[in-house]
């Protein structure tokens, strides 16, 4: 049958990503507690496409994702390499995201919930070489250390999203990045919470107040003193309480340019 994907384009214009976008797909993806956690992801899939095709093979990108069930960042190097492979490619991009769950424990009566975080995978390769981001999205509580300083009675708190992305040196889990964030904030968040465990977490934030800049800069502080961690990205949104806006911060280093 004719294959139009390879005929020629005259306009001699390449194009720098196509592929597919928003395939739901089940992965298993490695888990620190219990080896491996199924979940579904959904994953976008590009390569660059040369200014003399007309287009790229689409279902090429899905039989190759069916080759590889399992994904994980030590997986990724391998799949982007398939990709150039399998689509005579110069650069391949992947972004798998995905809800990951954790088994939490409540601070006193050690009553067992399943946490949500969100995580991304995002690799790429080409002339300049191998390229992996992993993110994760962890909610936080706050205690605003003004509404304490000026208020005669309790303090607001608000829940917020620290989103961290991290570029690394070797194999890291993706529980450690979540502990590391949740010990930044005021208190962690939790599934499940009995009556003297939510008396343990809102004192805790009560004594430990932060602003938006503070969890910020608490996980800077502590990415600054891990060797493994060569690039980071850190953001933290409150939905506030008490006013109509989110508050917002993001610090970003590069640690190999000093």
């Amino acid at each position: 049958m004719l294959d139009v994907q390879n005929q020629r384009d005259h306009r001699n214009i390449g194009i720098d990503k196509v592929g597919v976008k928003n395939i739901r797909y089940p992965i298993t993806v490695l888990d620190r507690a219990n080896g491996t956690q199924h979940t579904v992801a959904q994953v976008n899939m590009f390569v660059d496409l040369p200014h003399q095709y007309k287009g790229t093979h689409m279902s090429r990108f899905i039989e190759l994702l069916s080759e590889y069930p399992d994904i994980s960042p030590r997986k990724v190097p391998e799949i982007l390499e398939a990709m150039k492979t399998k689509l005579q490619a110069q650069s391949a991009h992947l972004e798998v995201e995905f809800p990951y769950f954790m088994s939490k424990e409540a601070p006193v009566s050690q009553a067992q919930g399943l946490m949500e975080y969100g995580v991304t995978f995002r690799g790429k390769l080409n002339g300049d070489g191998m390229d992996l981001v992993v993110e994760v999205k962890v909610p936080v509580t706050t205690l605003c250390p003004c509404s304490k300083e000026i208020s005669t009675h309790g303090a607001h708190n608000q829940r917020g999203i620290v989103t961290l992305a991290v570029r690394f040196v070797k194999f890291i889990w993706i529980e450690e990045l979540i502990e590391l964030v949740e010990a930044s904030a005021s208190s962690p968040v939790f599934s499940l919470l009995k009556r003297e465990d939510e008396k343990q977490v809102t004192e805790q934030a009560y004594e430990n107040p932060m602003f938006v800049e503070d969890v910020v800069r608490e996980v800077a502080r502590k990415l600054d003193k891990d060797d493994n961690i060569i690039w980071y990205a850190v953001d933290n949104e409150n939905f506030e309480s008490i006013h109509n806006h989110s508050a917002y911060a993001y610090i970003e280093r590069d640690k190999k340019a000093g």
